[in-house]
């Protein structure tokens, strides 16, 4: 907080006005670089599920490629809630994401799949490139106790919707399957490196 005081060339402690300490503002960075994001999703290109993902993964790229510095905050931070994955972590994101390919008839375990897959791509694509523009991507801290700041780890608790999709597949998104989902990943890309070799 001393630091941010200085960069913006006020005393650390007039920033107590706004936040609680050094979470609400990285938690605030993290609200900022996601804002408006799924107003960009929908459009012709979203005409189909595979217009809408890739709309979708192309503006979580632009963060990242705008914002290099500060994207790994959207991988690392807390989630909204537990279960949910960086960097689609915004409950208005998921919530987008699970109710728009709903709409394509993606059954309950196709929208899960889907999701943990896609934002699996994304999360390692996006950290790395942001890393290659000299992101530390190094593991998340302990948040501070600093007195009364926000702990994101209370976002898990948010009151959702009756009807919202997060909320009725969250056991679903819940589970661990990463053995499964590597092994997939993997034959996926091996299947297409092999395909280029066909060529």
């Amino acid at each position: 907080m001393r630091g941010l005081g200085q960069e913006l060339g006020v005393e650390a402690m007039s920033l107590y006005r706004y936040v609680t300490g050094r979470e609400d503002v990285l938690e605030a960075v993290v609200a900022r670089l996601l804002e408006g994001l799924t107003a960009r999703l929908h459009g012709e290109i979203a005409a189909s599920w595979q217009g809408y993902l890739q709309t979708l993964a192309h503006a979580v790229r632009d963060i990242a490629l705008d914002h290099p510095l500060a994207f790994p905050l959207v991988a690392t931070r807390h989630p909204a809630a537990p279960w949910l994955r960086p960097p689609l972590r915004s409950l208005e994101v998921v919530e987008d994401f699970l109710t728009t390919l709903g709409r394509f008839g993606f059954t309950d375990d196709q929208l899960v799949r889907t999701y943990r897959s896609f934002s699996s791509f994304l999360l390692g694509h996006l950290l790395l490139e942001s890393a290659a523009q000299g992101a530390e991507t190094s593991p998340v801290e302990e948040p501070l106790d600093e007195g009364g700041a926000d702990d994101p780890n209370r976002d898990g608790e948010m009151s959702l919707a009756p009807g919202s999709e997060v909320l009725r597949l969250r056991s679903a998104l819940s589970e661990d399957r990463g053995a499964e989902e590597f092994e997939a990943s993997l034959e996926t890309l091996l299947d297409r490196i092999e395909l280029e070799m066909c060529q």
